[in-house]
């Protein structure tokens, strides 16, 4: 492949030498020419001075034939504006760009940009680290308003329909994966020993969400 980054900064010259190891020929952009020595004396891609935002300065990166772009300089508006140009201008299917603002980052992923939101990306892979297996979330939306995460279960949910594990959690139960296959439940379909039941939280709740698992239901 072919790949056009715009940023050259810690997170643009790593994932630059990553695409290069791999065998992908790779063009960067940053408007610092000094930005460039973090690539390395063996770098053998293009190293390109301007905004990456402006057409001439795509143009002189190869974005013609490129078949992706990334746009993770240290600016929102910069990386979302190049990686609309490079999407609705030259035509490239794989764009993304890296934001810090989780709010804009809703709105790009509507636009049809695919998003990096660092904050919370960063946050979810920190708890990943510290917390128990299982309390940090898979996936969360670009907002990082809702989160879907695997619950642990207090073994006494075994026989209990979801609609008593949702009413007792205040959360939706996304799918279980069981005997290795991923499965959509009803209301009315029981929890199984060795379920991976997987939940959408609202953020904030995570916890709260967790500790009413982790008990045993009550009886009416």
């Amino acid at each position: 492949m072919y790949v056009v980054i715009m940023g050259c900064g810690r997170v643009g010259s790593s994932l630059s030498a990553g695409l290069e190891r791999l065998g992908h020929e790779v063009s960067v952009i940053d408007r610092d020419p000094q930005a460039f020595r973090r690539l390395g004396a063996d770098f053998r891609g293009r190293q390109i001075v301007g905004q990456g935002f402006h057409r001439e300065v795509l143009t002189a990166a190869g974005v013609e034939r490129a078949d992706a772009f990334a746009a993770v300089s240290s600016g929102d508006n910069s990386n979302i504006i190049s990686a609309r140009v490079a999407r609705e201008t030259f035509g490239i299917d794989r764009v993304v760009a890296r934001i810090y603002d989780a709010k804009r980052a809703a709105v790009y992923e509507r636009l049809g940009i695919p998003t990096v939101a660092t904050v919370p990306w960063s946050t979810d892979r920190l708890m990943r680290m510290l917390l128990p297996d299982g309390v940090a979330s898979a996936w969360r939306e670009p907002t990082g308003t809702v989160a879907i995460l695997p619950l642990p279960v207090h073994e006494d949910w075994v026989g209990r329909p979801i609609r008593e594990l949702e009413q007792a959690t205040g959360c939706r139960v996304a799918f279980i994966v069981r005997f290795g296959t991923g499965v959509l439940p009803k209301s009315d379909t029981a929890v199984q020993a060795e379920d991976t039941v997987y939940v959408a939280a609202v953020s904030g709740t995570v916890s709260d969400v967790t500790a009413a698992a982790a008990a045993p239901p009550q009886e009416a």
